[in-house]
């Protein structure tokens, strides 16, 4: 009996020590920029930021009328008249600041919301390429730090021709 339990755990244990993993890398980012689709979301984004900031500079103009009406007619106002304005300036001054930080989210987002699909159909190809090429598992170059990496591992060029993406030709 003990002769079949040691024989049992030693084909168990030689089953793990056989069984290989194979590790790639991609760049990511690189292949992002080289999609078609990815001008067309620059686009996307500038046309949505100029529409924000049409926006912002309506508050802004606005803004400084105020202040300046508030400097012409600074001297003729009571203590009282300055101290209400004032509060109203600064008032307009936060919610300026505050509509600016929200339009640098709002940029944020739509950014990423328009970015979306590229990068769920970059993974699926991501995914097809390492299933063909029996890669356990792939590891982003973009904003890792790696020590050393094999270049016959790296499968950001089986990505792009998945994507039949066209990368331009480097001039010497």
């Amino acid at each position: 009996m003990k002769l079949k339990i040691t024989v049992l755990f030693i084909a168990f244990i030689s089953t793990f020590s056989t069984a290989q993993s194979k590790v790639g890398t991609v760049d990511s980012d690189y292949i992002v920029n080289f999609m078609p689709e990815t001008k067309i979301v620059i686009k996307m984004t500038q046309d949505y930021g100029a529409k924000l900031d049409s926006s912002f500079n309506l508050k802004l103009e606005d803004f400084k009328i105020k202040v300046e009406d508030y400097k012409k007619k600074e001297k003729e106002m009571g203590v009282l008249e300055k101290k209400t304005i004032q509060q109203e300036l600064g008032a307009l001054e936060q919610d300026i600041n505050k509509y600016q930080k929200n339009g640098n989210t709002l940029m944020s987002l739509k950014r990423d919301e328009l970015m979306r699909p590229l990068y769920k159909r970059l993974g699926d190809a991501i995914a097809e390429v390492s299933k063909e090429n029996s890669y356990t598992q792939i590891l982003t170059t973009t904003g890792n730090q790696f020590a050393y990496l094999d270049d016959k591992f790296d499968i950001t060029d089986l990505v792009i021709k998945k994507l039949g993406i066209k990368i331009p030709e480097v001039k010497q």
